[in-house]
């Protein structure tokens, strides 16, 4: 079973493996997000705010979707790891040839939906009408790219399933090259404007999916697996959705509570939607090393916990989430002081990077309490406990984030105040984790 393709998370040391583990998934995270940054910096170079929020408030819808397809596909990677630890790798390919399936039909549908929606989309997420046409030209290319989304997804799933972290880091090095160098033709060269940057990232998703297909076949996969396993295998499908379908509606309601944030914040005017773009894309680069935890820690304990070795996983979650805490307390102190010259890469409008800062200063106290909630959201999906991932999401979210940025909004419309909406939905959904570990245990 082991090769130089996969990695076998069940014997020997437990947190060194992890954060080995870790560390490309940061890697990939950190160029994933490069790609709104990216677009949002080359569009403020050459474009104007109109230019800027048409970016921001677009690709924190295209995060959403994206969101909801990566969570679908943590229910391949768990479902790998988890037979890996069983050391079943038929069922592994088996796994493999029905998310093929399954989600080159979740790419078609999103695609449509897509198109469908994009002009109620831009009315409830109350754009300017100065970026309107720019943000509905930006959705539509996106949608209509979603197939590499998707694929780049699914592929980098399997891969965290068998323990290989590494290969989607290549794979969206390789787009995140691209995609700079699109964005710099297109929008800088061709000017393109928002248009430019929608269609550099999707041909850089394109050219990574293309060479990553290139790559497995050159080198496969550490088990059995051949045309003829891709098929609709209802259970593995049924058992894919059991994990996965939790995990997405989690993600993407989450999501959905910042786009409702960002609506609100679109309310204030331009200036405001400007700056809390920009705030939005530097947290997604702060906020990085719970999220790879995160994913780390489901694979690992996914692999533990088909291995019938649940004190190792237990183990994995301490460890980790100490380790990650170290890093988040890092993170806090240079989101808290130092949002004004992270703003500054994004845009060179004095208000805009006083607006985007001034959210930074609250909002980075998440970066905190996320090192606790992560890690335990990582190990309840390793261990298939999902539904209760998605409702102690949904609690944070609905319950917490949006009444409370809603209320800000209204009252004292400060960005400032709003930012502690989310750190406050994060502390009570640790709480909740919490006593949730310890009913298990006290289960157990």
């Amino acid at each position: 079973m082991e090769n130089k393709m996969s990695g076998n998370f069940t014997e020997g040391k437990i947190l060194s493996p992890l954060v080995r583990f870790m560390l490309p998934i940061v890697g990939a995270l950190f160029l994933q997000a490069m790609y709104g940054a990216v677009d949002l910096m080359v569009v403020g170079l050459f474009g104007d705010a109109s230019s800027l929020s048409a970016v921001s408030t677009g690709s924190s819808i295209i995060q959403m979707v994206t969101m909801f397809v990566s969570g679908l596909t943590m229910g391949t990677t768990i479902l790998i790891g988890r037979h890996i630890g069983e050391n079943d790798p038929k069922r592994a390919g088996k796994t493999v040839g029905a998310a093929i399936c399954l989600f080159v039909v979740v790419a078609v549908v999103v695609s449509v939906l897509m198109f469908a929606l994009v002009m109620p989309l831009t009315q409830v997420m109350q754009v300017p009408e100065e970026a309107i046409g720019q943000c509905v030209s930006y959705l539509q290319i996106c949608g209509a790219g979603m197939i590499f989304v998707t694929a780049y997804n699914v592929i980098s799933g399997i891969f965290r399933g068998i323990g290989n972290s590494k290969l989607p880091l290549i794979f969206v090095a390789i787009a995140c090259v691209v995609n700079i160098i699109g964005d710099l033709l297109l929008v800088g060269v061709f000017h393109m404007d928002v248009a430019g940057a929608a269609l550099a990232t999707i041909a850089a998703q394109a050219v990574s999916v293309i060479l990553s297909l290139v790559i497995i076949k050159r080198t496969g996969l550490p088990f059995e697996f051949n045309k003829k396993m891709i098929r609709f295998h209802k259970h593995e499908i049924k058992s894919m959705l059991m994990l996965g379908l939790p995990i997405a509606l989690q993600d993407t309601l989450t999501s959905l509570s910042f786009v409702l944030v960002n609506s609100m914040v679109n309310s204030l005017g331009l200036l405001s939607s400007a700056g809390y773009g920009i705030a939005s894309k530097v947290i997604n680069f702060i906020m990085l090393i719970p999220s790879a935890f995160m994913q780390a820690m489901s694979a690992f304990v996914a692999q533990n916990i088909g291995a019938a070795k649940p004190e190792r996983a237990k183990k994995a979650l301490f460890l980790g989430m100490g380790t990650a805490l170290c890093v988040g307390t890092v993170m806090f102190l240079i989101g808290c002081f130092g949002g004004s010259l992270l703003s500054a890469i994004f845009s060179t409008d004095a208000q805009v990077i006083a607006a985007s800062a001034s959210y930074l200063r609250s909002f980075s106290l998440d970066c905190i309490i996320t090192c606790v909630l992560f890690c335990f959201m990582g190990y309840f999906n390793g261990c298939g406990r999902t539904k209760f991932v998605m409702i102690q999401g949904l609690i944070g979210a609905f319950g917490v984030r949006i009444p409370l940025s809603y209320l800000i909004c209204r009252t004292v419309g400060s960005l400032f105040l709003m930012g502690f909406a989310t750190p406050a939905a994060s502390l009570v959904s640790g709480i909740i984790c919490i006593f949730y570990y310890r009913y298990l245990r006290n289960k157990e």
